[in-house]
């Protein structure tokens, strides 16, 4: 079906969290559209701007996860995480992804709220959905952290100042964690909810348990960033299937991959429709 914007993907999946699902390689997209079509969930297939760096270049993966949203019975919408670069930014709409996130977290506060607003301004006349995040998430040198955490008054601030759609916010969660230790402040979350007038978002959601993950969205965090766990199920699964394998088609250990990658997001999905 046509790509869905990111508005009414969020409503498509209240009173559940909506689920965004960052997209490696294709296998990642085609599995995470496969998951989205056998649930009956909304997804979003998030790039990020590392990825981007990977492939050497945007287009390729994005027109590829454009045409899987095009082609796909699910409702999907294209995302662009993670971007520090307006010119990947203005890359992504070309290509017609209809939403971005905004990183300007490590700049200096006013910085990053000039910035933001700048890029917002520019995407809503395109009608693009922008995403921004207030200070560093863990892993991009720690907001996330333990004991940091986002200020309801200063995030309101933040959004009324820029324009923004949705935010980011540290409420207990760290990128790239390999277990699922992470415990998240759900008061806060409950509080950011009600000052809020744009919807919350969770990074670093790998690292949380399931209860974890019901609770926040009970709670008011509404999209759900997952990357991690879809890598942990694509390397498992490869491992399996080229243990004992001395073929070199590299079609039975990806395929296993990518049925690996849509098991898990299934998984998430039903999780979060709570």
């Amino acid at each position: 079906m046509p790509l869905t914007p990111v508005p009414e993907l969020i409503e498509l999946a209240r009173p559940g969290g909506l689920g965004a699902f960052n997209v490696i390689t294709l296998e990642h997209a085609e599995g995470i559209a496969a998951a989205a079509e056998a649930v009956g969930r909304p997804v979003i297939l998030q790039i990020s701007e590392n990825t981007v760096k990977y492939h050497g270049g945007l287009k390729p993966l994005a027109r590829a996860c454009l045409q899987i949203a095009e082609d796909s019975s699910a409702a999907l919408g294209v995302h662009l995480d993670h971007a520090t670069e307006r010119g990947l930014i203005e890359e992504a709409v070309g290509v017609g992804v209809n939403s971005v996130m905004y990183d300007g977290a490590r700049l200096e506060y006013g910085a990053n709220v000039a910035a933001t607003a700048d890029i917002v301004r520019w995407c809503a006349a395109r009608e693009v959905f922008v995403e921004a995040e207030l200070g560093e998430i863990g892993g991009k040198d720690g907001a996330h952290a333990p004991g940091v955490r986002t200020d309801p008054e200063e995030a309101a601030e933040f959004v009324a100042a820029t324009g923004v759609g949705a935010l980011a916010v540290a409420v207990g969660s760290v990128h790239a964690m390999q277990d699922r230790a992470a415990t998240l402040d759900d008061g806060l979350i409950a509080r950011l909810a009600a000052r809020l007038p744009v919807p919350l978002v969770l990074h670093g959601s790998s690292g949380v348990p399931d209860e974890g993950l019901r609770s926040a969205v009970r709670n008011g965090m509404v999209k759900i960033n997952i990357g991690t766990r879809l890598n942990i199920a694509l390397t498992a699964a490869v491992r399996a299937a080229l243990a004992g394998n001395s073929g070199s088609d590299p079609r039975k250990y990806l395929g296993p991959g990518r049925f690996g990658i849509q098991q898990d997001v299934v998984n998430h999905l039903r999780v979060l429709n709570v």
